[in-house]
């Protein structure tokens, strides 16, 4: 659809999903694989056609609470607490639903995450959903940071503190851009100020190809360097506005911009990098700080889906 237009029936400059592919028109079917759903297979608009917040994490566990938390939020429990894995056909990724909001389960690093993007991207496309903000809620080492600070991410970049992802395509590389939507960022960051339970930042945000070696740790089955060339990479990145490091903002940030979702990236830390290496704190005292973005992004939506109510009751 030309930009502003959505499907037949959708309000006039309502934002739809892009997907850049025309091989996809002459399928019969899109089979979503890795979802276990499928155009053939599934009433996709019946099933998803409401979404306005997608919130995406590594991990399925995190993904199922964070549905349990914006339920709460949002007043819309299920009196039997039962939120069904819409993907339980497969074990790759899960998905929940509460609502306008919709939960995904990424796994670990850029090749999970670029996979289950691939698809949502369709599902939402499918579906002719429009106006889509789309948020990764996740964890990250900080650097300088103190642990349970959250981080919403300014910018992605690489390895080499450019703000770039490369992909090697039929052979050859191509670069895409990782801007994130500036607007949104200031907006959560806003909405953590009101909330006043923990300290956010906004900042840049580095991703590697690795936990490890990747993330200049001293602690995997390989290392090459010392203590002091660690130290000099990290304050390297920490000159270069970095403030945390994960391992998905930069594909996340690509495919985002490509399909004309509104993105951000939100991550508490967990340590400060340039003090050790290994996750010591208590499992009690990782957890809380795990509910940190999950409690910012809760809080966003449910202000966000107060403002469009109203503006609708006008």
């Amino acid at each position: 659809f030309p930009h502003g237009h959505g499907p037949e029936g959708k309000a006039k400059g309502a934002v739809p999903i892009y997907v850049h592919n025309p091989h996809l028109d002459a399928l019969k079917d899109d089979i979503l694989y890795h979802f276990s759903l499928g155009t053939g297979s599934h009433n996709l608009p019946a099933m998803f056609g409401d979404v306005k917040f997608v919130c995406v994490g590594g991990s399925p566990w995190r993904m199922k609470s964070f549905t349990e938390f914006i339920a709460a939020e949002l007043a819309m429990e299920d009196p039997k607490s039962e939120y069904p894995n819409i993907c339980a056909g497969t074990d790759r990724y899960a998905m929940y639903k509460v609502g306008p909001v919709l939960s995904v389960s990424h796994g670990m690093g850029i090749p999970s995450i670029a996979i289950m993007l691939h698809e949502l991207i369709k599902l939402l496309h499918h579906a002719h959903c429009t106006d889509v903000t789309i948020i990764r809620i996740g964890t990250s080492g900080g650097i300088g940071l103190e642990p349970g600070t959250v981080v919403v991410t300014k910018q992605s970049v690489d390895a080499t503190f450019q703000p770039k992802f490369e992909q090697v395509i039929l052979g050859k590389t191509v670069v895409r851009s990782t801007d994130l939507d500036q607007s949104l960022a200031q907006e959560l960051l806003q909405c953590s100020k009101r909330l006043n339970q923990f300290e956010t930042v906004i900042g840049n945000t580095m991703c590697t190809l690795d936990f490890y070696e990747g993330q200049a740790r001293l602690d995997g089955a390989f290392c090459s360097y010392t203590e002091a060339d660690k130290q000099e990479y990290l304050l390297k990145a920490k000159e270069a506005e970095v403030c945390n490091i994960e391992m998905e903002s930069s594909v996340f940030a690509a495919m985002c911009k490509l399909s004309g979702l509104r993105a951000a990236v939100v991550c508490v830390t967990l340590l400060d990098r340039l003090k050790g290496d290994q996750l010591s704190s208590s499992h009690e005292v990782l957890n809380n700080y795990q509910l940190r973005p999950q409690k910012l992004v809760g809080s966003y939506i449910k202000q966000q889906l107060k403002n469009i109510n109203q503006r609708s009751n006008q």
